[in-house]
């Protein structure tokens, strides 16, 4: 959501300012809601609201789109688009000299869950799509016009965005403006909307909506978010980033949960014609799990299509097809991808588990997200681990909870859901991964080359002891292939002189 000012974190309070904002009128207009201005009267992942609202919409389609849809607007002599932009790749420039020499360092994301704000856009006068439980959403205009002053009346709803709520709630009922001394708002003075007879008017429903032409042979083109907004500037900054640090890995990401940049082998090298290493690195979240803050098994829904999935069998295969759906999408065009983020609520039914002790329920469900990210092939890392967090503050950001360390006990949560055996290193190409959680059983095949393949192996799943198999599925092993186990490590490795086919299976000693 842009920044602390608006709701979210990231970019400091001057860069509002610099567009025309009055940072202290922001929250009593309406144009952003934060935990400061809520108090305990902030809902839980309520902040997802905070892209609805005219701060944070509105300051993400300058920074992408403000070159078309804000031409009159400059700072400085600068272009606004280039002036937000070209500060941020600065920032992340001057910290890759000051990183340079840090090996732990592999390389920088572009921007994180980056929002088109008002771009593309169909109507003005309709609703975004929502992604919390509840709240009272404007419109893009209603949320405009409350801006700049003029009380709007916007609707109530639960579940989503599916049910309408009795009555409305006011937007901005004192009719202050957000912006400074001699700013106004940028939509009004681009034309989407004006006052008559002191009433706001909608004048271009579908400003948002399209690109207007550039010129005889590019005509009018549908404003495409990724396409021909956030790409340009994920290259951009790549550019820059990469022209004394060639080394660097970037990891892009798209919306959340919705379309991903499309990279074509001609748009991943620059223009020193030294190719970009590109990860995909999207988000991924159970949607209802984070925002209901229950774990069904039973129940779930696509986050590609919106779609229910009811039972437990379903449910399982189909976190495992948006998976894998998301993780293929970049990789058939051969970028690599990344699940970057993704967890899992600990405050689950009112924060049931403080109360017992009892994190079966996030175990379940890591195990679940886990299934489904073994089975695409894929790499990721969990969100997140808050050395602060407490069962009373959570992560100590808008109320969120995710982190698998407490330190109101000192110790890990759900440790079961997250550490499990997994390959950490292979000499060839995996073929599958899969962890069976009832049987306690690891299965590995990869297609060998020689060198070593280590296996993390955890203690926590074999108390008594593992063992393990090695086979090929091509030939005889003979040997060339040598297995070594160490449970004081917790490894496992193969060490193979030879190609080959072959397949692992850890298992407890008991068996």
């Amino acid at each position: 959501m842009w920044s602390r000012w608006t709701g979210g974190d990231g970019a400091p309070g001057w860069t509002l300012e610099a567009a025309g904002f009055d940072l202290d009128s922001i929250t009593e207009a309406g144009a952003a809601f934060t935990m400061e201005s809520e108090g305990e009267n902030y809902a839980q992942m309520s902040w997802s609201l905070n892209y609805l609202r005219y701060a944070a919409a509105t300051m993400n389609t300058l920074f992408f789109g403000g070159n078309i849809f804000a031409p009159s607007r400059y700072i400085d002599g600068t272009p606004i688009q280039d002036w937000l932009q070209d500060h941020f790749i600065e920032a992340m420039k001057h910290t890759a000299r000051r990183l340079k020499d840090c090996s732990a360092v592999v390389g920088f994301g572009t921007f994180n869950e980056p929002h088109y704000g008002f771009i593309g856009l169909k109507d003005l006068n309709k609703h975004y799509a929502v992604n919390a439980v509840s709240g009272a959403v404007p419109t893009a205009f209603q949320a405009m016009a409350s801006a700049s002053g003029f009380p709007q009346d916007i609707v109530r709803y639960t579940l989503a965005g599916k049910i309408k709520k009795p009555g409305k709630e006011k937007l901005n009922p004192s009719g202050i403006s957000v912006f400074r001394k001699g700013y106004t708002c940028p939509w009004r003075e681009a034309g989407v909307w004006t006052v008559e007879n002191d009433v706001p008017v909608l004048k271009k429903k579908d400003f948002f909506a399209t690109i207007p032409s550039q010129s005889d042979t590019v005509g009018v083109r549908p404003a495409d978010f990724c396409e021909y907004f956030l790409k340009p500037f994920q290259k951009k900054f790549m550019e820059t980033v990469s022209k004394k640090h060639k080394h660097y890995i970037f990891f892009t990401e798209s919306v959340p949960m919705s379309e991903c940049v499309i990279w074509h082998p001609d748009e991943r090298t620059g223009p020193d014609g030294n190719p970009f290493s590109i990860v995909d690195a999207v988000h991924w979240y159970d949607g209802p799990t984070l925002l209901l803050k229950k774990w069904r098994p039973v129940i779930t829904a696509d986050s590609l299509n919106r779609s229910p999935v009811i039972g437990k069998g379903a449910t399982k295969e189909n976190i495992k097809k948006q998976i894998a759906e998301i993780a293929d999408r970049p990789r058939s065009k051969g970028v690599a991808s990344f699940i970057g983020e993704f967890g899992v609520p600990f405050d689950l039914d009112d924060g049931k588990s403080y109360r017992t002790g009892d994190y079966s329920a996030q175990e379940e469900a890591l195990g679940v997200y886990y299934d489904g990210i073994d089975a695409a092939l894929v790499h990721s890392t969990i969100w997140n681990y808050s050395a602060s967090n407490t069962h009373e503050h959570g992560d100590g950001w808008n109320k969120e909870d995710l982190s698998i360390y407490s330190a109101s006990t000192g110790e890990g949560r759900a440790v079961k859901g997250f550490c499990r055996p997994y390959a950490m290193a292979i000499a060839g190409i995996p073929v599958l991964m899969q962890f069976d959680q009832t049987k306690r059983e690891f299965i590995l095949e990869w297609e060998a080359v020689p060198g070593v393949t280590e296996i993390f192996v955890p203690e926590i799943w074999y108390p008594e002891g593992w063992e393990a198999e090695l086979e090929s599925l091509l030939a005889k092993i003979d040997a060339d292939a040598v297995m070594e186990k160490s449970p004081e490590k917790q490894r496992l490795y193969i060490t193979l002189t030879r190609g080959s086919h072959l397949r692992v299976r850890v298992f407890p000693l008991s068996v």
